[in-house]
């Protein structure tokens, strides 16, 4: 979708059509949810903190977020999908992939698919959506945002080299701003130099990235369109007023695993209690930004709120800054799920072998 809480907005609400919105509360501690296309001509744009957006664009527009809407229009918009294929494999409330090899609608190609559900999408919503059509999932990726807003873009599969080949690294999943330098290093700036590299010479810099490297460079990504993606954590986090150091975090920690246990309660009730979480972590982000990341796997899984906030305080140990450090924003998550009756069959293998 484009701009899709920005669109949302703006489709609900005349009076913004055509002005420079965030959605976003107004505020210092507050950052971008997301930006219109009118407000991107000045910079804006989403996760931007909200002042330095209000100082690249004065007459910003704050919306605050109103997500029950969104995900309402949000599931109108996989009702189309599910109208063409059942694998659909949603990334966030505005964006999936499409696996239509085969569809429902019988309609000739994959471009075809994708110019019906987007006329479906603006005679449903009043929204419009790009979409990228290639053989894979990275592929079109990269190309469902060539022709934004409001487009189509085609990579048919004797066209991927040469699509690829002028490319800056950057746009490769995976390849942000550490791993760009480590190959500007190389002299490698485009994906064709990329590809000119051996894989001996990645895998031996690089190991396993190496080799996924050197398949993207040739456009090749075999993973499958899961239209059941597996939870991998169940977190809440929240950002303060005013900085805190470690030592005033504990009651925030507290009501925070509050909200991640019930948020893990409910995901088990909804997978029938088939999967449980076995990890805790702690997420920090400084006063500066940088965003700092502690978890633990205890021998035992924790079994209520208050063990996973105990836990969760104690990782504060594991923080190696100074005392008087503050922190902007802290999380507390579950992560490593596993298999309910293997995690239990483990349990009571360690508890044989202890007695």
């Amino acid at each position: 979708m484009d701009a899709f809480y920005a669109s949302v907005e703006q489709r609900d609400d005349p009076a913004l059509r055509g002005r420079p919105v965030a959605v976003a509360w107004r505020g210092a501690r507050s950052v971008v949810c997301a930006a219109s296309y009118e407000a991107r001509v000045f910079g804006v744009r989403s996760a931007m903190p909200a002042l330095r957006a209000e100082r690249l664009c004065p007459q910003l527009v704050f919306v605050p977020p109103d997500f029950a809407r969104y995900k309402a229009v949000s599931r109108q918009i996989r009702a189309i999908f599910a109208q063409h294929t059942d694998l659909i494999e949603p990334l966030s409330l505005d964006e999936a992939y499409l696996d239509v090899t085969v569809t429902k609608s019988g309609l000739a190609s994959a471009t075809a698919t994708a110019e019906a559900i987007r006329a479906a999408i603006r005679a449903q919503t009043q929204l419009t959506a790009s979409a990228g059509v290639a053989p894979n999932k990275f592929l079109a990726k990269i190309a469902s945002d060539f022709r934004k807003p409001d487009g189509l873009f085609v990579i048919r599969p004797h066209q991927v080299q040469a699509f690829l080949t002028p490319l800056p690294v950057a746009r490769l999943p995976g390849v942000g701003k550490v791993m760009e330098a480590k190959l500007a290093i190389l002299g490698v700036a485009t994906v064709g130099e990329l590809r000119a590299l051996a894989l001996a010479e990645l895998e031996q810099r690089f190991g396993r990235w190496g080799r996924r490297l050197h398949e993207l460079a040739r456009g090749i990504d075999e993973h499958p369109v899961l239209s059941e993606r597996p939870t991998l954590q169940v977190s809440a986090e929240d950002t303060f007023e005013h900085d805190l150091t470690l030592a005033e975090l504990e009651p925030h920690i507290r009501r925070l695993a509050d909200k991640a246990w019930a948020g893990h309660q409910r995901e088990a009730a909804s997978e029938g209690r088939a999967r449980v979480a076995r990890t805790v972590v702690l997420k920090l982000k400084t006063a500066d930004f940088h965003t700092l990341t502690r978890s633990l796997t205890p021998p035992q899984r924790p079994q209520s709120a208050s063990e996973l906030a105990d836990i969760a305080c104690a990782l504060r140990e594991r923080v190696e800054r100074p005392a008087d450090s503050r922190y902007r924003l802290v999380g507390v998550g579950l992560s490593g799920f596993v298999a309910r009756d293997s995690y239990r069959a483990q349990s009571d293998l360690f508890d044989t072998a202890a007695g």
